[in-house]
C-alpha cells in the first residue's frame, strides 16, 4: 500500500519539478547569454579603442549590466517559485492523496474478508462511498454464499439420512416379515397344538411390529405434507393409561424391569383431545424407554396437572428410566425425522428413527410442547404437555372415592419394595382408607399376630425370604377366612394361580395398579360388583348380530376370509362381491335383504366410489338410506373425505381392528329391524320390550357416547 502511495504521488510531484528544472536552465542560459554580451563589448572597446571608451560603449555596458541583473532576479524568483510550487504540490498531494490510499488500504483489507470493522474506518468522499457500497456487495455475496453452502450442507445431511432411513427400512421391514413367513411355515408344519399356539403368537407379535412400522411412515408422511390432523374425543384419562400400559407390560415383563406410575388426584377423570395420538406419543415413549433401559431397570410413569382454567387443563406427562442415557451431541439431533441418536442404534434396538419426530409434531398440535434431559450411563427423562378440554356435563365425571362403597377398610400392604408401599398408602389416604405396610413376609406375621385381624390383605408374589405364597397361608392360618388375600405382582401370575389359590388368595392385580383398581378390589371384596355403578369400558362387549346380514364389497380372495372369520364372534351374516358391479347388482335385486354395505374401494370392474353412487341413485328408499362402510388401506384424511362425499356412511382402514369394527355395527344396528328373517325380528322385538327402562337407558347413553 506504500508503493501505491509512492507511486500516485510520483506522477503529480515529478512533472511540476521537472518543469521548474526547464524553466531554471532557460534563465542560467539568458543571463549566460547576457554576460557573454557584456564580455564582447568590453574587448571591442579595448581592442579598437584603446583604453579610452566612448559614452555608447558605456550605454551598452549599463545595459549589458542591467539586463544582467534582471535575469539574476528572474533567475532567482524563478528559483523561489519553484520551490514554493513544489511545495504547494507536496502539501496538495498529502491531503488529496492520502484519503485515498487509506481508502484503498481498507479495501484491500476488505477484500480479505474483515469488512465489518474496516467499512467503519473508509473515508466519507465520493471514492470511499463507492469503496462502502462495493464491501457492501462483497459481504452480502459473502453470506449468500454461506447460506448456499449451509443449504448445500444440510440438503446432503438430509439426502444422506433418508438414504440410511431408506437402508434401515428395508432391514426393520424385512425382519418382521421374515418371522411372519418361517413361524407361519412352522404353525402348518408342526403337530402339537402348543407348537402351532406358540408359532401363531409370534406371527402376531410380527405382524404388529410391522404394522408399526407403516404407521409411522404414513405419519411421517401426513405431517411432511402438512395433513396431520386431530380427532378430538371423550374418554376416562385413566382408562387411557390402561391402555398404555396394557400395550408395553408384556416388554417390561420380558426384560424383569419395574414400571411405576403415578397419577395426579386432582387430573379430571374424562377429558376431550386426541386419545388415540395421546396414546401414540405414551407409547412411544415408554416403549423406548423399555428398549434403552436394561434390565432389571426401572421406568416411571408421572401425570400432573399444571392448571385447570376456562373448562380447558393443562397436563405434563414425565417418563424417566435408568437407562443408558444420551449425549449432548446426540440430543441435538433427537428429534430430527430419520435420524436416530447414532447410526449404532438401529443395529442394536432396532427402530425407524420416526417415533419421536412424530411425537414431537403431534404434542405440539395438541398446544404443548416436549423436552428431553438425560446423563449417559444414569437415564433419562423425557417431559411433555398437552392441552384439553373438560367437559362440562360429566355423567360419569365423578370422583373415584364416590365409587368406594365398602367404607372403612382396614387394609394391609405387604411388598418389599418401598416405593410400592409409598403408593399404595398414597393411594390409600385419598379415600380415608386405613392403611398399615409391612415391608416382608416376617414383618408381616408378626403385625397380624400383635394387633386386629385386616379386612383385606395385599400381598406380593415375589419376596425375598417368606413369598407370597408361603405368607398367604400364614395369613390365613392367623387371621381365618374373615381376612380377604389379594395377590399383587408385576409378572404373569398364570401359572401359580391354583397354588394361590389353594394358599387362600382370592383375587389378583397385576402392577402397575391404577387407583380404580385399588377401589374395585375393595369393593369386590366385600361382594360389591363395582361394573354396575361405573362401566368399565376397556372391555368390549361382543354383541350378537344374529339375524342381521352384511353386503361385502371385496376383490381380494384372502381379504374376504379374513373379513368373514373376523366377523364370526358377532354371528352377523355376510354376502360376498368380487367387485362393486356384483354389488351393486345384488343389491338392486333384494335391497331389503341387507342392513349395512362395506365396501372395498380400489377393485376392478367397478371401483367402491362408482358403486357406491350406483347404489345411491337406485330408484328404491333403501338405498338411500343403508349403512355403506368403507372397509379400504387409503387411510389419508382426503381418502376419507372422498368417500364421505361420495354417499358412504363411515370409513374402516385396513388391517381391520375388532372393537373398531364392534362399534361400527353398534352405531348403524342397534337401531335396525334385521332384514334376513322376519320371525327373528318379531324375537327380537319382543327381547327389546322385555328390557327394563334401565337396560334401554344404559344402551342409548352407550350410543350416544360412540356416536
Amino acid at each position: 500500500m506504500r508503493n501505491v502511495r509512492f507511486s500516485t504521488l510520483s506522477r503529480i510531484i515529478i512533472p511540476i519539478y521537472i518543469l521548474c528544472v526547464i524553466i531554471i536552465v532557460i534563465s542560467f542560459v539568458n543571463y549566460y547569454n547576457a554576460n557573454n554580451e557584456v564580455d564582447e563589448i568590453l574587448s571591442g572597446v579595448i581592442e579598437h579603442y584603446g583604453i579610452t571608451m566612448s559614452q555608447q560603449t558605456i550605454d551598452n555596458m549599463e545595459y549589458a549590466n542591467a539586463r544582467s541583473n534582471t535575469m539574476f532576479t528572474i533567475l532567482v524568483w524563478v528559483i523561489g517559485l519553484s520551490i514554493a510550487i513544489a511545495l504547494i504540490s507536496l502539501l496538495i498531494a498529502y491531503y488529496k492523496i492520502s484519503p485515498i490510499s487509506k481508502t484503498l488500504e481498507k479495501a484491500s483489507e476488505i477484500s480479505q474478508g474483515d469488512i465489518d470493522e474496516n467499512i467503519k474506518e473508509i473515508p466519507g468522499d465520493e471514492l470511499g462511498e463507492l469503496t462502502k457500497e462495493l464491501a457492501y456487495k462483497i459481504k452480502t455475496d459473502s453470506l449468500h454464499e454461506e447460506e448456499l453452502n449451509a443449504a448445500i450442507k444440510k440438503a446432503n445431511a438430509a439426502s444422506k439420512a433418508k438414504s440410511d432411513f431408506l437402508s434401515n427400512m428395508s432391514h426393520e421391514m424385512r425382519t418382521p416379515m421374515n418371522a411372519i413367513i418361517g413361524m407361519t411355515n412352522i404353525a402348518l408344519t408342526a403337530e402339537s397344538g402348543e407348537r402351532k399356539e406358540y408359532a401363531l403368537k409370534r406371527v402376531w407379535d410380527a405382524s404388529n411390529h410391522l404394522l408399526g412400522i407403516i404407521n409411522d411412515i404414513l405419519d411421517m408422511s401426513k405431517i411432511e405434507a402438512d395433513k396431520l390432523e386431530l380427532n378430538p374425543v371423550e374418554f376416562v384419562f385413566e382408562d387411557l393409561l390402561k391402555r398404555v400400559v396394557s400395550i408395553n407390560n408384556f416388554r417390561v415383563v420380558e426384560k424383569h424391569q419395574k414400571f411405576a406410575v403415578y397419577i395426579d388426584e386432582n387430573i379430571p377423570n374424562k377429558m376431550i383431545c386426541d386419545d388415540q395420538r395421546l396414546v401414540q406419543v405414551i407409547t412411544n415413549l415408554i416403549s423406548n424407554a423399555v428398549k434403552f433401559t436394561p434390565e432389571n431397570g426401572e421406568i416411571t410413569l408421572d401425570a400432573k396437572l399444571l392448571k385447570n382454567e376456562n373448562d380447558v387443563c393443562t397436563v405434563q406427562f414425565s417418563i424417566s428410566d435408568t437407562g443408558v442415557g444420551i449425549s449432548e451431541e446426540q440430543l441435538s439431533r433427537l428429534f430430527i425425522p430419520f435420524e436416530q441418536a447414532e447410526s449404532t442404534t438401529t443395529r442394536n434396538y432396532g427402530g425407524t428413527g420416526l417415533g419421536l419426530a412424530i411425537s414431537k409434531r403431534i404434542i405440539e398440535f395438541m398446544g404443548g410442547e416436549i423436552k428431553v434431559t438425560s446423563t449417559p450411563g444414569i437415564g433419562s427423562t423425557f417431559e411433555f404437555t398437552f392441552e384439553a378440554a373438560v367437559p362440562i356435563d360429566e355423567t360419569d365425571g365423578k370422583s373415584l372415592s364416590d365409587f368406594l362403597i365398602a367404607e372403612r377398610a382396614n387394609v394391609l400392604i405387604i411388598d418389599d419394595d418401598k416405593d410400592t408401599r409409598e403408593y399404595f398408602v398414597d393411594i390409600a389416604m385419598r379415600f380415608n382408607i386405613p392403611c398399615t405396610t409391612a415391608g416382608s413376609g416376617e414383618e408381616a406375621i408378626e403385625l397380624l399376630e400383635k394387633r386386629d385381624k385386616f379386612d383385606i390383605c395385599f400381598v406380593d408374589w415375589q419376596m425375598p425370604g417368606l413369598d407370597g405364597i408361603e405368607l398367604s397361608r400364614h395369613i390365613r392360618d392367623v387371621c381365618g377366612e374373615e381376612t380377604e388375600l389379594v395377590m399383587i405382582s408385576s409378572y404373569d401370575m398364570h401359572g401359580v394361580t391354583d397354588e394361590a389359590k389353594d394358599a387362600g388368595v382370592t383375587k389378583f392385580l397385576t402392577k402397575p395398579i391404577f387407583p380404580s383398581d385399588f377401589i374395585d378390589c375393595i369393593n369386590s371384596c366385600f361382594g360389591i360388583d363395582l361394573l354396575n355403578v361405573r362401566e368399565n369400558k376397556n372391555n368390549e362387549r361382543v354383541d350378537g348380530f344374529w339375524g342381521y346380514r352384511a353386503l361385502l364389497a371385496e376383490d381380494v380372495e384372502i381379504n374376504r376370509e379374513i373379513v368373514i372369520a373376523l366377523f364370526e364372534p358377532t354371528l352377523l351374516d355376510i354376502d360376498c362381491a368380487e367387485n362393486g358391479e356384483v354389488a351393486v347388482r345384488m343389491f338392486a335385486e333384494n335391497p331389503e335383504r341387507y342392513n349395512i354395505i362395506f365396501m372395498d374401494i380400489q377393485m376392478p370392474v367397478m371401483d367402491g366410489f362408482d358403486a357406491t353412487r350406483a347404489i345411491r341413485a337406485l330408484q328404491n328408499e333403501k338405498a338411500k338410506t343403508i349403512p355403506i362402510i368403507a372397509m379400504t388401506a387409503n387411510v389419508f384424511r382426503d381418502d376419507i373425505d372422498a368417500c364421505i362425499n361420495v354417499g358412504m356412511n363411515d370409513h374402516i382402514g385396513k388391517p381391520l381392528d375388532f372393537i373398531t369394527v364392534l362399534r361400527i355395527l353398534r352405531r348403524y344396528l342397534f337401531n335396525q329391524i334385521p332384514a334376513t328373517d322376519r320371525r327373528t325380528s318379531d324375537r327380537r322385538k319382543n327381547r327389546n320390550d322385555r328390557r327394563t327402562e334401565g337396560d334401554r337407558r344404559k344402551i342409548d347413553r352407550r350410543q350416544r357416547t360412540e356416536d
